[in-house]
C-alpha cells in the first residue's frame, strides 16, 4: 500500500512539471509564430512627406525630371516660383539678372524682355505687357521666377502638388524607361516591406524606372516621389517617349550658308596690312571667307578700336570673299568680367560694331573672346545673345570662336549653337606656351575629341573646325627648362633641312615628327604640313561639319589650299 501511495504522489508531482513544460513550448511556438508573422507582415507605418522633402511651409520641393533637388522653390499667393539659379544652371533658361539696371532680362531672337522684381508687368520693344501675377520675386539673396512665366519662354512643363508643396518639372525630352503597376501596392522609402510607406500606387499607374534590384525597383512617381516598389507588383520595364507638349518654340532664324565655309583669319595690326591684302592673298585659293582682326575692346565701358577698311572689303568682295570682322578681348587693361557684366558696356560694343559693319560693308562679325573664366561665362553668353539680335536684324553672320571643350565646358556652346550662326572650334594649342611638356599643337586625337564633344551640343551644320598653319619648335634644355617658338610651315621645313633632322610619320598624332640633339639639350618638332592638314580635313568631312577655319593667313604653304578645298566640295 505504501508503495502505491508513493507512486501516486510521484505522478501528482509530475503533472505540474509537464504542464509547465507544455506551456513553455506553447509560448515558444507562439513567439516563433508571432516573430514569423511580424517579419513577413508589411509595415503600415507612413512617413510624413514634409519630412521626406525637408520643406518648410512657404517652400516647395523641386523635382527636376527624376531627381529631387536640394534647392527649394517657393509658393507665394498660390503661385509657384522657381529659383533663378536652377533656371539658368540646371534648366538652361535664358533669364539673366542685370545688376546695372536691376532687372531680369530675357533675350529673344528679336529683342530683350525687361522685368523689374515684384512687378506684374514686363517691357519689350518699349511695349508694356501685363501678367496677373508677380513675375520675378526677390526673397533673401535669391531671385525667383514664376513657373507660369518660365513655361512661356522655355521648353519645360511643370505640375504643382500640395500636402506638401512640390513642383515636378519635365525638361529632358526623349526616351526613358518606365514601369506600370500591375496590382495595387505601396511606394516605400527604401526597398523592404518594413520601410515606411510614402504613397499608394494604383494598378495602371506609370512611373519612371530609376533602378532595378532583385526584388524591388526604385521609381519616380508622376507626383515626384522617389521610392521603392516590389517588382512582383510591376509589369516589365519598357521604353517610353517623353514629348514636349507646351507652346514654347525656338524661333531663331540662322544665316548659315548653303555651301561649306572655308575661312581664314587675317591678322591685321595696322592700316598698311589692309592695303597689302591683294599681295597677301595672291596665292590663296578656295577660301570664301576672310576674317581680319580689326576690332578690340579698349575699355571697360565698351569702347573699341577699329582698323576696318571699306577698300579692303571692296577688294575682298571683288575676289569672291565674304568679310567677317573679328573682335577680341586681348587688351590687358580691360577687365572682361567688368566689361561683359555691365549692360551699357555690352550695348556700346554692339552699337559700335554695327556702325563699323555698316560703314565698311561687312558680311559678318567673328567674336574671339579668349581665356574666359567660369565667372565671366554667363555674361559672355548674354553678350552673344544681345549681339545676335542686332546681327540677325542687319543680315550679319555671327560666328563665335571657342577653345576645345575638353577644358572649357562652361562656355555654353549649346546656347551659342542656337543664337549664333556658326560655332568655331579653335582646334589647336594642345601644347603651347606654359605647357609642362613638349607636344603637338594639334594632334589628331585632340582635334577629334574637340569635334565630338562640340557636336554633343551644337548641330553639325553650325560647327566649323579651326586648324593651325603653324607648329612649335620645342627645346628641352639640359638644365630642365622647356621653351618653344612658333614656326610657319615654310620656316619649319627650312629648319628641318638646314639641320638635317630626320622626320618620320607618327601615327598616334598623325604628324611628321623629328628630334635634334644639341649641346644645350633636345629639340622636338611635330610638323603641320600638307599631310597633317589632310588628316584633319578628313575629320571635317567625316563629321559633315559646316567648314574649316585656319590660323593664320601667311603661315601656310600655297599647296595646302588645294588639300583643304578637295574636302569641302
Amino acid at each position: 500500500m505504501a508503495k502505491r501511495r508513493r507512486r501516486r504522489r510521484r505522478r501528482k508531482q509530475l503533472v505540474p512539471v509537464l504542464v509547465a513544460m507544455l506551456l513553455v513550448v506553447l509560448v515558444a511556438i507562439a513567439g516563433i509564430i508571432t516573430g514569423f508573422i511580424k517579419k513577413y507582415t508589411p509595415s503600415d507605418a507612413r512617413m510624413d512627406l514634409a519630412d521626406y522633402y525637408h520643406t518648410s511651409e512657404d517652400e516647395a520641393a523641386l523635382i527636376l525630371q527624376d531627381t529631387i533637388s536640394e534647392t527649394k522653390g517657393k509658393m507665394v499667393d498660390g503661385e509657384a516660383y522657381l529659383p533663378y539659379s536652377i533656371i539658368t544652371k540646371e534648366l538652361g533658361g535664358r533669364f539673366y539678372w542685370d545688376k546695372e539696371s536691376e532687372k531680369m532680362l530675357y533675350t529673344t531672337a528679336t529683342g530683350t524682355l525687361e522685368i523689374k522684381p515684384e512687378d506684374t508687368t514686363y517691357t519689350i520693344a518699349e511695349q508694356v505687357k501685363q501678367q496677373d501675377y508677380v513675375i520675378v520675386k526677390e526673397i533673401g539673396e535669391e531671385f525667383y521666377i514664376a513657373l507660369d512665366f518660365a513655361e512661356q519662354y522655355m521648353p519645360i512643363q511643370g505640375e504643382v502638388y500640395d500636402n506638401p508643396n512640390r513642383i515636378v518639372l519635365s525638361y529632358k525630352w526623349g526616351e526613358t524607361n518606365t514601369v506600370t503597376v500591375s496590382k495595387d501596392t505601396e511606394v516605400r522609402y527604401q526597398g523592404g516591406i518594413k520601410s515606411p510607406i510614402l504613397s499608394e500606387a494604383k494598378k495602371g499607374d506609370t512611373m519612371v524606372l530609376l533602378e532595378e534590384m532583385e526584388n524591388w525597383s526604385r521609381v519616380m512617381t508622376t507626383d515626384g516621389i522617389d521610392g521603392y516598389v516590389e517588382k512582383k507588383n510591376l509589369e516589365k520595364p519598357k521604353t517610353t517617349e517623353l514629348s514636349y507638349s507646351g507652346e514654347y518654340k525656338e524661333d531663331y532664324s540662322s544665316l548659315t550658308r548653303e555651301h561649306k565655309i572655308n575661312l581664314t583669319w587675317h591678322q591685321v595690326t595696322s592700316e598698311e596690312a589692309n592695303t597689302a591684302l591683294g599681295a597677301t592673298i595672291q596665292n590663296m585659293t578656295g577660301v570664301n571667307v576672310i576674317s581680319p582682326t580689326w576690332f578690340s575692346v579698349t575699355a571697360n565701358e565698351g569702347t573699341i578700336s577699329s582698323l576696318a577698311s571699306a577698300d579692303y572689303v571692296n577688294e575682298a568682295h571683288n575676289r569672291g570673299l565674304e568679310v567677317w570682322g573679328l573682335i577680341d578681348n586681348f587688351n590687358p587693361d580691360v577687365s572682361t568680367l567688368e566689361m561683359l557684366s555691365i549692360r551699357s558696356s555690352r550695348e556700346h560694343i554692339i552699337q559700335k560694331l554695327l556702325e563699323e559693319a555698316q560703314r565698311v560693308g561687312l558680311d559678318g562679325i567673328n567674336v574671339d573672346f579668349e581665356a574666359l573664366t567660369e565667372e565671366e561665362a554667363p555674361h559672355f553668353i548674354q553678350f552673344v545673345r544681345e549681339l545676335s539680335v542686332v546681327c540677325r536684324a542687319n543680315n550679319l553672320v555671327l560666328s563665335v570662336d571657342n577653345p576645345v571643350p575638353q577644358f572649357t565646358g562652361f562656355y555654353n556652346r549649346k546656347e551659342q549653337g542656337i543664337v549664333a550662326d556658326y560655332v568655331i572650334i579653335m582646334g589647336y594649342d594642345e601644347h603651347t606656351t606654359g605647357s609642362e611638356e613638349a607636344g603637338s599643337v594639334a594632334s589628331l586625337p585632340f582635334v577629334k575629341e574637340g569635334i565630338e564633344k562640340t557636336l554633343q551640343e551644337v548641330p553639325k551644320e553650325k560647327v566649323i573646325n579651326g586648324i593651325p598653319f603653324y607648329t612649335r619648335l620645342w627645346t628641352e634644355s639640359n638644365n630642365g627648362t622647356l621653351s618653344s617658338e612658333v614656326m610657319t610651315m615654310d620656316a619649319a621645313s627650312q629648319y628641318i633641312q638646314e639641320n638635317g633632322i630626320e622626320v618620320y610619320w607618327e601615327k598616334e598624332t598623325a604628324q611628321n615628327y623629328g628630334e635634334l640633339l644639341t649641346d644645350n639639350g633636345t629639340q622636338k618638332i611635330w610638323l603641320e604640313d600638307e599631310q597633317s592638314i589632310e588628316e584633319k580635313m578628313k575629320l571635317i568631312s567625316q563629321y559633315e561639319l559646316a567648314g574649316v577655319a585656319s590660323w593664320k593667313l601667311g603661315f601656310e604653304r600655297a599647296d595646302v589650299w588645294n588639300v583643304i578645298s578637295q574636302y569641302l566640295q
